[in-house]
């Protein structure tokens, strides 16, 4: 028998390229990314806050901090996800972003669920 932890949950990202909002003439490039949220621990928890790491390829660094994710705090019970799209903007056509979220379960413990380093990168521009 495997044990799941009370407090675990599990990220997935995926990126792409928004070309129409993007204008490489002035060094806009517009990048969309969705990411599911998934409680997969034995107890119900809160998004709290969000932390992000936006680097551009001149090393340019964002820092990103808030409240929640697109205006919400999602409570997930075990088992449930919760998936959303939002945004960033770099002056480069290739950036990367990592980050996390401050999350509380229903004991009160907080605790941090990373979210992996992920490419953001115009087709064709890495091999």
């Amino acid at each position: 028998m495997i044990a799941t932890s009370p407090n675990r949950v599990n990220i997935n990202v995926r990126a792409q390229y928004v070309e129409e909002q993007s204008a490489p003439e002035v060094d806009r490039y517009v990048f969309a990314y969705t990411i599911k949220i998934r409680n997969v621990g034995t107890q119900a928890a809160k998004l709290l806050t969000r932390h992000w790491v936006i680097t551009d390829a001149n090393g340019k660094v964002e820092e990103v901090h808030g409240e929640g994710v697109v205006g919400k705090q999602p409570y997930l019970n075990p088992g449930e996800e919760f998936q959303y799209t939002s945004g960033a903007v770099l002056e480069t056509p290739v950036g990367t972003m990592r980050g996390s979220y401050d999350m509380v379960s229903n004991e009160g413990v907080h605790f941090d669920v990373d979210i992996p380093m992920f490419t953001l990168s115009v087709p064709r521009t890495l091999h």
